[in-house]
This record gives C-alpha cells, structure tokens and sequence, in this order.
C-alpha cells in the first residue's frame, strides 16, 4: 500500500519529449541531431523526385488527351478578325503566310490598294481576296510597260518603264494606255464587286465608266481623273457625294488633254458640294474659276498646279467666299493679265497661302496675288525661282498675316526679311530654312526683339553651318586633306 501525505505536494516534473528522446538514445546530442538533419534532407529530395515524376507524368497525360484540332480554327471569323485587326501593320501583312483561311481574311482588312496587274481585276481575283476596297489607284494597271526595258520613266505623278522611242506626244505611246473601253470595263468590273468605294484613282477613262462607278458607289468621297478632258466631266454630275476632285490634263512629256472652261463650267454644276479641288495642267480662264466660285459654294480648298489659264483669271478668286487655302504648285506664271488692282476684289475668309516651286519673276501678277489674298493669316513661301528682296516685300500687303515660312529662298538676304516682318504686326510664327543669303550676323537689333516676342521661331537659314557646327571636333570632312594636298604637289 502506497503512503499520501496531503501536505506534500508532488514536485516529480513530466518528461517531456527531447528528454525522452535523449535518455532512449545513449549517443551523443550532437550525432543525433545530424542524423536528424540527414534524414529530413534524404526525405526532401525523394518528395522533389517524386514530385517532378508526377508533373511530368500529368503534363503527357494532359498533351495525350487535348483534341488533336487546332483550337485557333474553332474561332469565328469575325473574332478572328477582331484579333488580326488588333496587329500593328507591319506584322499584319505576314499573317496571310499561316493558312489559306488567313490570307482570305487578311484580304478583307486591306482598304486601300494600288493596283498593278490589269488581269487581276478582269480574272475576278481582286474583288473575292479584296472584298472591302474603299481606296484603289488604278494608274498603273492601265500602263503597259514594254518587256525587258531598262529604261525608268519617273514623275511627281507616275513611274514606269519605257523604251528609247519617243512619239510626237512624249514619252508615253498610245499603245503604252490601255484602250478606253478597256479601262472602262475595269471601272464597271469594279463597281460591281466593291460598292463601298470612297477614292478612286484612273487614267484615260470616259464618261460611260465614271457613270458606271457613280451609279454602283454611291458613297465615293474622292476621285482622281487622269488624261481627262471636258467630254469625261460630262459624267461628274451623277457622283452626288464627291467632295475632293483632282483632274489632271496636260502632263508635259507625258501626253496632253483639254480641259478648258467649258469642263469647269460642267464641274461647276454638277459637283456643288466639293471641298477641295485640284486643277492640274488645266486651261481656263475667268468665267470658268467663275462658275466655280458661284456654284461650289462650300469650296475650301483651291490648288493649281502648272496651270495654263488665260490672262485675267485671278480676279474671279473674289467669287470663292468660302476659300480658306490657296495653292500654287510648279506654276510658271501667276497670271499673265491681272486686271487693274482698283478693280480686283478679295478672298475674305482666306487663311492660307502656299507658293512651291515656282516662277515668281512677274511684279504686276504677284501684286495682283497679294492684293486678292490680303486677308489671309499663314503664307509659305518654298523653292520658288525669280523671288528676291523686290517681289518679297509686297508681301507686306498681307497685314494680317501671323505665320510666315520661307525656304530653300536663295534670293532673298536679312535686309530684305526685316522690311517684311517687321511691317507684320500681328506676327506670331516665323520659319527660315535653307536661304542661305540670310546670315545670322547681319541681324538687327529690331529683329531679334521681334524674334523674341514670337511664338514660334525656327531659324535655320543656312544648312551648312549648322552642318559645320554639328561636326566640329569629329575630324569629319578632313579625311581627304592630305590627298588632296599631296595631289596638288605633284607627289
């Protein structure tokens, strides 16, 4: 029988674990916990091993029971795309490679197209790849380059291969075009498989094949006629949405079509919701920029490019009350009659005035110039021959003038744009490039006030001292130095 006492309590402490562990195990402390380490490492490694069997094994299992189809051809067609339409352009041009599903519907994200193959439209191809053209350039298709010819015809219109032979119309053969009721079946082929079109490019079409695209395109925004005349404009009238016209007729070197006044008078009427409007190479005079001016009265946007208008012409500019941009492009004259400048009215809403590349040697034209546009805010002046310090300072009629450009100017010094801008009170903007009579040290103290006050300055008058300054220290342009003096010497 065991003894108990209550009034000693039991201090006998449980064990716990560790000391359990210890006394059942006679070695060492030290040997134990290694062996401990040692086994929880060995236990480590074998459940990675097992580990990466088991994902091994559920990845083949997973590969083994995927659908042996393509999940990407499970798409529809307009998500697929939605996605391709998503690829920068650059990448999207490759993707018709994939597949021949891809290449069709790569086909129906292309909008605008140039044309280089005739048969290409006429075999049908072109409208199933392309079902979605808005924008199609036609030129090319229509100019049959002889074979094996290493001869590159280029212009600010159209490039092309020809032969040594020249006709007595220029360059361009009646046989190098296509015949007009060719191109006019390409127009009609065209129309039919693409409704949508809003700009159309061609070249020696007639009056059959513009009806034809008018009557099966009834949103065409833009059109482009080349080698047109004014029998061809007698189809403009059924185009009811036009809103840009660029008519391209006499093309020195390269063939010749009239378009006179009685063509602007047809434009006139039947296109009176025109925007813009390019004249290139056209004839005419004043009753036909007239009736342009009377009858396109929403008419934003003028351009002439080597114009060959009668005498007189300009004065008809007072009738375009809506003309905020007038452009000359390679004109070799303004006009070769202006009117008495007492008589000339103006255009009141102009704001803009560009003048590239050309002829300015006529005082009495350009005067007659600034005096109809001497409402306008920005004019630029760019690569234009005969234009000195003389024709330049009759720019200072333009009082309201803000923005002023000049380049590639030669003619033209310091003395003679301080008259002119300092005559500009409601300057804001000034750009100077490439005149290279303009020198930096002959500014004045007036004028680099102005300069100071301005908006907007870009100064660059002569590009080879920006040149020079930017290679200074770069041994550049030295190289051939001792070449040259070892050359000179006779060495």
């Amino acid at each position: 029988m065991m003894s108990y006492s209550p009034g000693k309590p039991n201090t006998k402490k449980t064990p716990c674990w560790r000391e359990l562990w210890l006394e059942s195990n006679k070695k060492p402390l030290n040997l134990n916990l290694n062996h401990v380490f040692f086994t929880m490492h060995l236990q480590s490694l074998d459940t990675k091993q097992v580990n990466s069997k088991l994902t091994s094994h559920l990845e083949k299992t997973i590969i083994s029971n995927l659908p042996k189809t393509d999940l990407i051809s499970q798409l529809s067609d307009d998500i697929l795309l939605r996605i391709l339409s998503k690829l920068p352009q650059s990448q999207r041009n490759s993707t018709f490679l994939v597949c021949k599903r891809w290449l069709l519907l790569q086909g129906r994200l292309v909008q605008y197209l140039k044309l280089l193959d005739f048969d290409f439209l006429l075999s049908g191809r072109l409208i199933s790849r392309f079902p979605n053209l808005t924008h199609i350039d036609l030129v090319h298709a229509c100019v049959i380059s002889p074979p094996n010819s290493a001869i590159l015809l280029t212009h600010k219109l159209i490039s092309f291969h020809v032969d040594s032979r020249i006709s007595n119309s220029g360059f361009i053969r009646e046989d190098y075009l296509l015949s007009v009721d060719a191109v006019d079946r390409c127009l009609e082929i065209l129309a039919s498989g693409c409704p949508n079109l809003r700009k159309v490019v061609v070249i020696g079409c007639s009056e059959l094949g513009l009806l034809r695209v008018a009557e099966e395109c009834p949103i065409l925004l833009e059109l482009e006629l080349r080698k047109c005349n004014d029998r061809t404009l007698r189809a403009i009238s059924a185009f009811q949405n036009l809103q840009i016209l660029k008519l391209i007729g006499n093309v020195d070197g390269f063939g010749s079509s009239l378009v006179s006044d009685i063509g602007l008078t047809i434009l006139a009427e039947g296109c009176k919701r025109l925007v813009k409007l390019e004249l290139s190479g056209c004839e005419g005079s004043y009753d036909g920029i007239k009736a342009i001016g009377q009858c396109c009265q929403i008419l934003e946007e003028l351009s002439l490019c080597d114009h060959r208008m009668d005498g007189g012409w300009l004065s008809a500019l007072f009738h375009c009350e809506s003309l905020k941009t007038l452009r000359f492009r390679s004109c070799r004259y303004i006009d070769l009659n202006p009117q008495l400048y007492e008589q000339l009215g103006y255009c009141p809403v102009l704001e803009q005035l560009h003048l590239q590349r050309c002829q300015l040697r006529d005082e009495q034209s350009l005067r007659a110039l600034f005096i109809v546009c001497r409402a306008v805010k920005e004019m630029a002046f760019q690569d234009c021959w005969g234009f000195d310090n003389n024709m330049f300072s009759m720019a200072s009629t333009c009082r309201r003038v803000k923005s002023l450009s000049i380049k590639a100017c030669s003619l033209i010094t310091t003395e003679g744009l301080e008259f002119v801008v300092l005559s500009l009170k409601e300057l804001q903007g000034l750009r100077v490039e490439s005149c290279k009579n303009i020198k930096d040290s002959e500014i004045t103290p007036a004028l680099s006030t102005l300069f100071s006050v301005l908006k907007e300055l870009k100064w660059r008058p002569d590009s080879r001292s920006i040149l020079s300054s930017r290679l200074g220290g770069t041994c550049m342009g030295k190289r051939g130095g001792k070449f040259f003096k070892r050359a000179k010497l006779g060495l």
